[in-house]
Formats: C-alpha cells, sequence, structure tokens
C-alpha cells in the first residue's frame, strides 16, 4: 500500500509532461518509498504527500512545508575531469517558530548533508544561537570520466503540522579552485561557511595558505582538510579532521603535496560563534539554560591567497648560510691563535739571544752570585710563589754581594742551565707528591688561627688581590672545576625529558592538526620532516659552535698557563689576576645548552616549555656574576653547590611564575619579599667580605652597629666603593621589585630574566669604572671586544623586541604578529636574534676573559680587589 501511494503521489502531484524516468530519479524515488514503508507504519499522519520538483539552478523557491508533505527538489549538472565547479545551497526560513524547524536533507552520489533551519550553533555554557539564513557548500566527488552528469536531490521536511515558509536557491560557484598568487575574497558566517579547492601545480611541492581579514572579530577558524566527503565545515566539526588554525586578522599555514595523494585540497574557513578563543569577550550569561541568544550580525569578510613557499635550494643555502658565519669565527680564532704564537715564538728567540748576548758582544755577564738574583728567584720560587699558601708573600732575598773573580759568559750560561733543571725537577717531584695527597678547602678554614688571620686581612681598608688569593691553587682549582662538572651533570639530566617532551609535542601537532598548540611565526615557519618550523631550529646552532669555540679558546689558555706554572714562571706565579677556568669552561657549556634548549622550546613553543628557553639564561647570567667577582675575590667566591642550588630556585620561581603568576596578587606579594630579603642578605655578605653570621643575635648586632655608626657618633661607611655598588644595586632591585608588585606582568620568565641582566651590567659597570679608576688599562683586544659586543647587543635587542608571536595572548591574536621572512626568505627577525644574541654573548665572555689581560706582569699586591 505504502510503494503504492507512494507512486500515486508521483504522478498526482506532477505538473506537466511525464518526466524521462531515469537510473537515478527512479532510485531516489525508491529509497523514499522504502523509507516511508518502513518507518510510515508508526507514524501515521505525519507525511503523506511526497512532491518531486525538477528544479534549475540560480531559481529563488519559495515553498512552505508542513508535517503533512515533503518536496524533493531534482537536479542535475555536469561535472568534468579537467575543471571543478562547486555547488552552493542557500536556505531562508521566513517563519519565526524555533520549536519545530525544517531539515533539509541534500543526497548526492557519494554524499549525504543534513542541517535543520532554523541552525541551532552552540558556545560556551551551552548558550544556544539560532541562525534563520544558512549556506552551504556541496562537496564535489572526483569523477574518471572526461564528462559526466550527475544527479542530487534536496528533500525539505518538518514534523511542524502548521505550514512554515521557507527559501530555497541552488547556485553555481565558479570560482570553486583558487589559483596560485592570486587573491581570492568572500564573505563568511557561522551558518555560511566557505571552502574551495586548490590543485597544485606541477613542480610545486610546498605551499603556504594565507587568510587575511580587516576585521579582528568575529573569530574564524580556517582548515585545511582533504578532498572527501563530507567537509567538516561548522563550529561544532571542523576540528574533526585535517590542519586547523584559529585567526582574527592573520592566519597561514604551510601545506605540503606528500601529506594529500590527491594532489589538491580544500581550504575551509568557518566563523565561530564566539570570540572567546581568540580573545575576545563574552557578553553575557543565559539567563536560562534553552534560552536562544541573538548572535546579530557575525559576517566577515575575509581574503585567501595562495603561495609557493620555497624549494630546496633556499633550505640549502639557509644552512650553507648559518654554517658559514660561525665557522668565520673559527677561521678568525685560528688566525689569531697562529699570529699570538708567531709572536711567541720571536719572543723566545730574542730571550734566548739575549742570553747568548755577552759572548757575542764581548761585554761581560755578572754572576748570579754577584747580583743575586739567582739567590733571590730561587728562594722565592722555593718557599712562596709555587705553593701560594698562607704564609706572608715578601721576598726573602739573598746575599748580595761581589766575587773576587768574573765567571765566563760560557760558564754563567751552563750555570743558568743547570739551576733551571734543579727546579724542574724540583717541580715535578713535587707535583707527584702533591697529585697523591688528598687536599680539601676545609683543611685551611677549620683552623683558628687562619680565621683570626681572614678577619684581620678582609676587613682591612683597602684589599688587593693578593689578600683574597692566599688559599692553595690545588684547593681552589678544585673548587672551581665542580662548576663545570655539575653543569654539565645538570644539562644531561635537564635535556634528556626536554627533547623527549617536545618530541612529543611536535607529534601531537602533526597527528591532531590542532596548530593552535604551538606559537610560530607561521609566516615563515619552513618545515623539514616531521618539524614544523625547521629555520628557527637552525638559527640555534650559533650557541652550540660558538660555545664550543669559546671552550677551545679556554682550553688552550688553560694549557698555557699550566705550562708556565711547570716551568716556575714568576708572572703566572705571582702576577696577574688568578687563573681559574672552572667557571670560564662552566659557561662556555651553559652557552651550547642555550642553543641545544632554544632549539627545544623552538620545536613547538608555547608557554609551558619557554621555561626550556630561559632556564640556561639564568645560568648564563649568575655564572658571569661570579665570574667577575671571582677574579679579584677567588678566596670567597661561592662555591659550585651554593651557585646552583641559588639557580636551581630562581627557576623554581620561574616555573610558579608562567604557571601561577598572572593576575595573582599574593604570589606577587610573596616574590617581592623574598626578592627584596636576598637582596639584603647579598648586600651584607658582599659588604662584609663573609665575615658576619647570621644567627640569633643578628638583630642585637645590627641595633649596636646603628647606634654606634649612625646615633651615637655619624661615621661614614668604611668601604665607599662597594658601599656605592650595593646602593645602587639595592635601588634597581628594589625598583624591579615595586615594578613587578604593581604591574604584575604577564611574562614572569622574561620579567626575572630582566632582573638578572640588570644586575649583571650594573656590575660590569662598576667593574670597568673601578678598573679604570685605580689606574689600569683596557688592551687593545679587551677593548675591541667590548665595542664589538655593545654593538651587536644593540642589533640583536632591536630583533628581539619585533615581537613575531607571543604564547601571551591567544594562538589567533599571536598570529596578529606574523611578518615573513626577511633573509634569504628563509630567516625571520627572531633567527636573526639567534644570530646575532649568539654572537653578542660569545664577545662578552671574551671580554670577561680578556680585560684583565694587562694585569698578568703586575704584582697581586699592586691589583685593588673591589
Amino acid at each position: 500500500m505504502v510503494l503504492r501511494s507512494c507512486w500515486k503521489s508521483r504522478h498526482k502531484n506532477s505538473s506537466g509532461p511525464a518526466p524521462c524516468w531515469t537510473r537515478p530519479r527512479l532510485a531516489a524515488l525508491l529509497w523514499l518509498c522504502v523509507t516511508q514503508f518502513v518507518c510510515g507504519s508508526g507514524a501515521e499522519g505525519e507525511t503523506n504527500n511526497v512532491i518531486q520538483k525538477d528544479a534549475e539552478f540560480d531559481v529563488t523557491y519559495n515553498d512552505t512545508v508542513t508535517s503533512e508533505n515533503q518536496t524533493i527538489y531534482a537536479f542535475n549538472h555536469t561535472v568534468s575531469r579537467n575543471k571543478t565547479e562547486g555547488v552552493r545551497v542557500f536556505v531562508d526560513v521566513l517563519s519565526q517558530g524555533f520549536e519545530s524547524p525544517i531539515l533539509f536533507v541534500v543526497r548526492q552520489k557519494q554524499a549525504v548533508v543534513s542541517f535543520q533551519v532554523p541552525l541551532i550553533l552552540r558556545g560556551l555554557y551551552q548558550r544556544k544561537y539560532p541562525y534563520s539564513h544558512v549556506g552551504r557548500t556541496l562537496c564535489q566527488p572526483p569523477t574518471r570520466a572526461a564528462s559526466e552528469t550527475q544527479y542530487f536531490f534536496v528533500d525539505v521536511s518538518t514534523l511542524s503540522s502548521l505550514g512554515t515558509n521557507y527559501q530555497l536557491r541552488v547556485s553555481r560557484v565558479e570560482s570553486f579552485t583558487l589559483q596560485t598568487d592570486k587573491k581570492f575574497s568572500f564573505t563568511a558566517s557561522p551558518s555560511q561557511p566557505q571552502y574551495f579547492k586548490y590543485v597544485f601545480p606541477d613542480g610545486v611541492d610546498t605551499v603556504i595558505v594565507k587568510v587575511n581579514s580587516e576585521m579582528t572579530f568575529p573569530c574564524s577558524v580556517m582548515s585545511i582538510q582533504d578532498i572527501q566527503c563530507p567537509v567538516y565545515d561548522l563550529d561544532n566539526n571542523v576540528a574533526f579532521i585535517g590542519m586547523y588554525q584559529t585567526m582574527t586578522k592573520k592566519g597561514a599555514i604551510t601545506v605540503q603535496r606528500k601529506d594529500f595523494p590527491s594532489n589538491s585540497f580544500y581550504v575551509v574557513v568557518v566563523v565561530k560563534t564566539e570570540d572567546e578563543a581568540c580573545g575576545g569577550p563574552l557578553r553575557f550569561y543565559p539567563l536560562r539554560p534553552d534560552e536562544l541568544i541573538d548572535a546579530g550580525n557575525r559576517s566577515k569578510f575575509i581574503d585567501v591567497i595562495v603561495t609557493p613557499a620555497i624549494n630546496s635550494e633556499v633550505y640549502v643555502m639557509g644552512m650553507l648560510f648559518c654554517l658559514g658565519i660561525f665557522l668565520s669565527f673559527y677561521l678568525l680564532t685560528l688566525l689569531m691563535t697562529c699570529l699570538e704564537n708567531k709572536r711567541m715564538k720571536k719572543r723566545e728567540v730574542f730571550q734566548i739571544a739575549a742570553d747568548m748576548s755577552p759572548a757575542e758582544t764581548g761585554k761581560t755577564q755578572a754572576s748570579p752570585y754577584e747580583y743575586g738574583s739567582f739567590a733571590d728567584n730561587g728562594s722565592t720560587l722555593s718557599s712562596e710563589a709555587i705553593t701560594d699558601s698562607a704564609t706572608s708573600t715578601d721576598n726573602n732575598y739573598g746575599y748580595v754581594g761581589r766575587e773576587p773573580f768574573k765567571r765566563r759568559p760560557i760558564l754563567n750560561h751552563l750555570h743558568h742551565i743547570a739551576i733551571r733543571i734543579e727546579q724542574s725537577l724540583d717541580s715535578v717531584g713535587r707535583s707527584r707528591q702533591e697529585s697523591l695527597s688528598s687536599v680539601e678547602e676545609d683543611d685551611y678554614d677549620t683552623l683558628d688561627d687562619i680565621t683570626s688571620d681572614k678577619n684581620i686581612v678582609r676587613t682591612k681598608k683597602f684589599l688587593c688581590v693578593s689578600d683574597l688569593s692566599r688559599k692553595d691553587k690545588r684547593i681552589l682549582s678544585k673548587k672551581y672545576q665542580i662548576y663545570f662538572w655539575n653543569i654539565a651533570t645538570i644539562a644531561v639530566f635537564y635535556a634528556l625529558p626536554v627533547v623527549q617532551l617536545v618530541i612529543t609535542y611536535q607529534t601531537v601537532v602533526n597527528v591532531t592538526g590542532n596548530q593552535d598548540i604551538c606559537f610560530y611565526n607561521f609566516l615563515c615557519a619552513h618545515p623539514l620532516g616531521a618539524l614544523s618550523a625547521f629555520n628557527n631550529i637552525l638559527s640555534n646552532l650559533g650557541y652550540v659552535l660558538l660555545g664550543l669555540l669559546f671552550l677551545l679558546i679556554v682550553l688552550k689558555r688553560d694549557i698555557v698557563h699550566n705550562r708556565a706554572l711547570v716551568r716556575n714562571d714568576l708572572n703566572a706565579l705571582e702576577c696577574g689576576i688568578p687563573k681559574h677556568f672552572g667557571l670560564y669552561y662552566a659557561m662556555g657549556t651553559a652557552l651550547m645548552m642555550e642553543g641545544l634548549l632554544s632549539a627545544c622550546y623552538h620545536v613547538c613553543p608555547n608557554y609551558t616549555n619557554f621555561q626550556f628557553d630561559t632556564s640556561f639564561m639564568y645560568m648564563i647570567a649568575g655564572l658571569c656574576m661570579l665570574k667577575l667577582y671571582q677574579k679579584r675575590h677567588p678566596d670567597i667566591n661561592a662555591s659550585a653547590y651554593t651557585a646552583y642550588a641559588c639557580l636551581a630556585g630562581v627557576i623554581f620561581f620561574s616555573v610558579l611564575g608562567v604557571v601561577f603568576g598572572k593576575g595573582n596578587t599574593v604570589f606577587w606579594i610573596i616574590f617581592s619579599v623574598i626578592h627584596i630579603l636576598s637582596t639584603m642578605l647579598l648586600s651584607t655578605q658582599l659588604y662584609y667580605m663573609g665575615r658576619w653570621r647570621l644567627d640569633a643575635g643578628i638583630l642585637r648586632r645590627i641595633v649596636y652597629v646603628i647606634y654606634t655608626d649612625c646615633i651615637r657618633q655619624c661615621s661614614g661607611p668604611m668601604y665607599i666603593d662597594r658601599m656605592v655598588l650595593l646602593v645602587m644595586g639595592n635601588i634597581v632591585n628594589w625598583s624591579l621589585a615595586a615594578y613587578g608588585l604593581i604591574e604584575r606582568p604577564n611574562d614572569f620568565a622574561s620579567y626575572l630574566l630582566a632582573i638578572a641582566i640588570c644586575n649583571l651590567l650594573l656590575y660590569f659597570a662598576f667593574y670597568i669604572i673601578m678598573k679604570l679608576r685605580s689606574g689600569e688599562r683596557i688592551q687593545c683586544l679587551a677593548l675591541v671586544c667590548i665595542l664589538f659586543t655593545a654593538v651587536v647587543w644593540g642589533f640583536a635587542l632591536y630583533f628581539f623586541f619585533q615581537g613575531l608571536s607571543t604564547w601571551q595572548k591567544t594562538p589567533a591574536e599571536s598570529r596578529e604578529h606574523n611578518r615573513d621572512c626577511i633573509l634569504l626568505s628563509f630567516f625571520d627577525d627572531h633567527d636573526i636574534w639567534h644570530f646575532l644574541s649568539s654572537i653578542a654573548m660569545f664577545g662578552s665572555f671574551l671580554v670577561l676573559l680578556t680585560m684583565d689581560d694587562d694585569l698578568d706582569t703586575v704584582q697581586r699586591d699592586k691589583i685593588l680587589a673591589f
């Protein structure tokens, strides 16, 4: 009965001549009749009449639908294999009732699309937004024939007993296929999404899809999906497949041919129902859970353009450029080393010529016994200069007198050689004995008489380097080598989980297609393999290469210094700043690790792994300050365990600030109090050179000092230079603490790094000023390094503050800062920051290494400690 009524209704409601029954139409009618047969027996009185109409494109149909009738619109169009035309369906519901919406079902050869009008889209907190105007683009299945006629049907039905008026219009989309380097403009809304097709041209394997808009809001989503049906083009399903990202004004996705077997893809643009995902406000909350909210006009005018990405030649040029820049520093260092070695050989030749000159010129040479020179040197080298112990550093001069006869030059030269051989054998035997003994730093500090001596020496008004370099060199060398071994251990244990985590991040991005996880500069993000932004990773190579070069330079200096100690060179033993290279090795290792961890961070930059990029920056700043202080205070510098424990505390607060610090007043109060207290404790430690105790009697001693120095008699500070530095340091740190407490910046990690850098620059400026004030000079090499480093730092900071992306905002807002590549079509501003900052850090390390070379021939009791 149902089949017969269906057949009769078909002929009864048809107007005009009987249509030609083709297989698609017959199949559609049979499908509808079978559906009624299966479902109609239990739903009597719902749909009794089925009306099928032959419809045409670009014609608006105004009809009414009720539960008593169902309308089917039959369309046909020709599909060509070489040309793709989009088909778009527009529906408007003229009635205002939302209780019984109209259901539209579009049946195609290989796909079915259904939607209701009014279209209800949900937002946050289950808010509902109705849309009476709906437009959908139909999925175009591929065809193998050169030309094929395809049919599709639009079924209109409702359960409402009242008539509902609607308008239906089906149109062709002439510009459905996007062209390379040609901008295409269109309008989209939440209920009228748009998508277009792009086919890779020959010879192009990678393209960048750029979507732009003059309007910040409404928030929208761009998606790249494979050519398959159905196409997910609604706010509630656009994230199901493909790659997608939210956008306000800018969006860009790099697409590779290898990811799409059909050599083509869809560019889908969907406007969201709400703007919170793009950083916009939530206007209001619904008064009732089921209340429908008018979303207003959320149409957005959008431009899309597809441009070819760079080819393999640009990749090769970028890598060669990066390697060429930093390998040139190796060549320059090698050249300077060769020149220095040549100069040293000439100096040795001149020294030998000076020793042999009396025999050549016929002049007489005084005996060592005549002038007491070897007696003088012998006693000094054997008793004081070699051990560098806590005994007096005064020279013990031998007998000065003249022999009744004069030695011949050859005898003088042989005696000179014999003395050197004796000293060498003595030093070798002593080194052998020292290597077999266990020497600890506490063996010195636990003696009561030495403690008393320290209180006397370190509280003098004017201190010299000799006063603060009295400990055994073996002890201090062992102490400062721990810096290197500790940071090497920290690097291994820190880097392994970091690498594992960022690989997981990249895998999640590649699998889910969610481009909002990572904050790239999408307009200059060049993929390579599984990496999404290879250029940002490659540009960190400079930190690693220059860090390694610095380690080689330090190693050379260490070897030269050790050779000078073996031959009992007086300048190496008693002159200049004491040479301890452990902190230099730690600095070079930290620079290399900064490059590795910065590369890991740029695999997928976001706020959860930003500490990877900053942790070793804190390390570098702390090590540089420690090295500056160690130069003239080697005996009282902090141990590696204390220094790294403090730096661990800094990193701990950095993580807390990133996670909990945003807008948290309690956290900022606690941090500011700890910051100020730490500054005061460090100031006290530096002012009294460690000769104070933090115990129960500290308050009593503070009151006593205030009474005696400020109330009873007004006396100025004993150590004026130190007081000036510490006052300036406290002003800077208190100001930074107040700024943080008042402004509460979102980027806590950068704020903490700014504190470290400000303190480092302040101490470095103080060191340079005091050095020049003390009558010391800066040699040419160190001066060139200072000027070069200052200039490079200036340019580096310029590119750093360009701000191509920021995780302090939403991913869509971050993309508003994205910019195109500016160097070789491969590197962006942040890559140039990596280049310049690595060079600047390397230059800063060289400044610390060479700035006191002018003191290598100055006795330590003539060098001031400040």
